[in-house]
């Protein structure tokens, strides 16, 4: 994968956020950051990965670590994929894939045998500075958001 690495400064962005609004990378700086990325709201995989990382919110904000979902999908669809599984984190629309693509997850897939581009679903860890302290590609859902609350407390 042509993305980003540990020691690189992590892009800017302002994105529409679930419950209205924007959320930027700018303005949460000054505290250690995890921006998961993932392919569709209400799937699976990504339902798991965002209920997960919801149940560990508190944890994370305890030690002063935002937590950042962003998919393709509209705000619409987070305010709905929110509603309905009660999620507590923070989730940003990135519908024409800009910040995806910045970040080197917007890639060409596989399904099937059928190729088409897609969000490998991949977290960033980024430090006070706006640095990439960590990143983890073609994330595993269970047990993650444990392992990525565990590298965020040690930065």
């Amino acid at each position: 994968m042509a993305g980003l690495r540990q020691g690189d400064v992590a892009p800017e962005f302002e994105l529409p956020r679930e419950g209205g609004g924007t959320i930027s990378l700018a303005a949460l700086r000054g505290g250690p950051v995890v921006l998961f990325f993932y392919p569709k709201d209400d799937t699976k995989g990504c339902t798991q990965e965002a209920i997960s990382f919801s149940a560990l919110k508190e944890e994370f904000q305890s030690a002063g670590i935002m937590i950042i979902g962003i998919s393709p999908d509209s705000a619409k669809s987070h305010d709905r994929f929110t509603r309905k599984h009660g999620l507590t984190v923070a989730l940003a629309s990135d519908e024409d894939k800009a910040v995806a693509s910045a970040y080197g997850v917007w890639v060409e897939k596989s399904m099937y045998g059928r190729k088409y581009m897609g969000v490998e679903r991949t977290t960033f860890l980024i430090d006070r500075q706006g640095v990439i302290s960590r990143v983890w590609e073609k994330v595993k859902v269970p047990g993650h958001a444990d392992e990525v609350l565990a590298a965020a407390k040690a930065i």
